[in-house]
């Protein structure tokens, strides 16, 4: 049996120290930041920080068959070819649903009569602040993709049972689709 950390444990407590920053890097999308801090030691040090500007979204669309949709793409970061939900960004000031709707809708052409937002998560917390989130759209019903000029998609359409093996055989390896997948399926009884 787990117990909690004690009494006197404050999960809201910084041991962080925050000198100055300096922004390092922008674009659209993402902004670099250099932190001057003194560490939870007492020590000076630097910490290097990626802000995004959108929050990531992704999509689990289920029909009444239970079967899921999952876009595959070459992803230029990692120089190889990944297969996930549908996914994207919204930017912060919108409201995360329609950001996810609007997603749904460019990269499968879907569009979902119920949604469901199952679950918030960071995807790489030791160096960048991203917040992303993954919804759960049923209730579906088919129309025209929608992709941008940066992507060249290709859908899949699966059981979500035969999605989740996939990561189980680590065949999916984009972190919010792995979590988003185990999550909806344990939800759904998968």
């Amino acid at each position: 049996m787990s117990t909690f950390p004690g009494p006197d444990f404050d999960e809201n407590h910084n041991p962080w120290q925050v000198q100055g920053t300096d922004l390092k890097y922008q674009n659209l999308w993402i902004r670099v930041r250099e932190d001057r801090i003194i560490n939870p030691a007492g020590n000076p040090g630097i910490y290097g920080v990626v802000s995004m500007k959108n929050k990531a979204l992704g999509i689990i669309p289920v029909d009444a068959d239970g079967n899921t949709w999952l876009v595959g793409q070459y992803r230029y970061t990692l120089n190889e070819y990944s297969w996930e939900i549908p996914m994207g960004g919204g930017p912060v000031e919108l409201d995360i649903l329609e950001s996810a709707q609007r997603e749904l809708r460019e990269e499968t052409g879907l569009l979902a009569g119920r949604w469901t937002n199952i679950m918030r998560l960071h995807t790489s917390n030791s160096v960048t602040d991203e917040e992303g989130f993954v919804f759960l759209a049923q209730d579906l019903t088919q129309g025209e993709t929608e992709p941008e000029e940066t992507e060249d998609l290709r859908l899949w359409k699966l059981p979500l049972s035969e999605a989740v093996q996939l990561v189980m055989d680590n065949r999916i390896t984009d972190a919010i689709s792995v979590a988003g997948l185990l999550k909806a399926a344990r939800l759904l009884g998968s």
